[in-house]
């Protein structure tokens, strides 16, 4: 594995490289410190911020590369990963404002949309992992993310838990008949969602890596909060998708509010596939969630 740690000299960069340093030690990875000086008389503040975090990872014997860039950060990490393939890019994230499009840094949001490898965007004051929650979404999209995540998991000694929501019927449905569906009963399932969720089981479980299955009912973002807090998960993982520009990436509704709502460190990992179009329009959603509510009653 080959990271890529990116600093401003903040105390929120700080603790990404920490944190960093760790997956970097655990993995036996590959390090590269890329310091930027975006304002004249920055220079200091970085060279510093580079000595610090060259101390940190020669104290868990790891030799890492130190560079220094002047410019604009997003352009600057852009350029940088074009130039060297990157497993994994790890930022500070702050959030700046209690509501709106950009509730973390718009630079932090940027480079996450841009670059081409998974990010691993730490807030709050996360430097380790025991617990990871990967928020996935019935589809075999995310086998990517479950992937790395399980790679990280494992170097880091960490457990890992996936976590589908289902949301509820619209009333048009109502008439269905109401199932109580448990995380055992859809995993012995033939459903769709059954056969995906058991494949990422078993794809963090080859890598030994101890994995739970969660199925929560409702808001989805909303389950997906309560999920995160309740279970005190250190790292979230989920999943953006290539546009139809192929310049950026698109993070979805769910994965751009845990960006910006999650005080926890969380790994957006880039999918070749884009999840569901909002052109085909909610009744064929609901209708094809409807037929596989009905296989699962049907095939248990």
């Amino acid at each position: 594995m080959k990271l890529l740690l990116c600093t401003d000299g903040s105390e929120q960069a700080e603790r990404a490289i920490r944190l960093g340093t760790n997956l970097a030690a655990g993995c036996k990875a590959e390090a590269t410190v890329l310091g930027i000086v975006e304002n004249p008389g920055q220079s200091k503040v970085i060279l510093d911020a580079l000595k610090r975090a060259q101390t940190l990872l020669e104290s868990q014997h790891i030799n890492a590369e130190l560079i220094t860039k002047s410019g604009r950060p997003v352009e600057e990490i852009v350029r940088r990963t074009e130039e060297t393939k990157y497993d994994l890019v790890v930022i500070g994230a702050v959030q700046k404002e209690s509501r709106g499009a950009f509730w973390m840094s718009s630079k932090s949001y940027k480079i996450i949309k841009e670059i081409r490898p998974p990010v691993l965007s730490v807030a709050g004051e996360t430097t380790k992992v025991q617990r990871i929650l990967i928020c996935c979404g019935g589809k075999h999209y995310i086998d990517s993310a479950i992937r790395l995540a399980g790679e990280i998991a494992r170097c880091l000694g960490a457990s890992a838990s996936l976590l589908h929501v289902l949301p509820d019927l619209p009333a048009i449905y109502a008439h269905l008949p109401r199932m109580e569906e448990t995380t055992t009963f859809v995993l012995k399932s033939q459903s769709e969602l059954g056969v995906n969720l058991r494949h990422g089981q078993e794809i963090l479980e080859a890598a030994g890596v101890p994995t739970e299955v969660h199925l929560r009912h409702g808001s989805v973002l909303e389950e997906i909060l309560r999920e995160i807090y309740t279970g005190d998960y250190d790292l979230v993982v989920t999943g953006s998708a290539l546009s139809r520009s192929w310049r950026t990436y698109v993070l979805g509704d769910i994965s751009r509010e845990i960006v910006n709502r999650v005080q926890r460190a969380v790994l957006v990992v880039r999918s070749q596939e884009l999840p569901l179009e909002p052109r085909f329009g909610l009744g064929r959603f609901w209708g094809g969630w409807a037929r596989d509510h009905r296989d699962l009653g049907a095939r248990s």
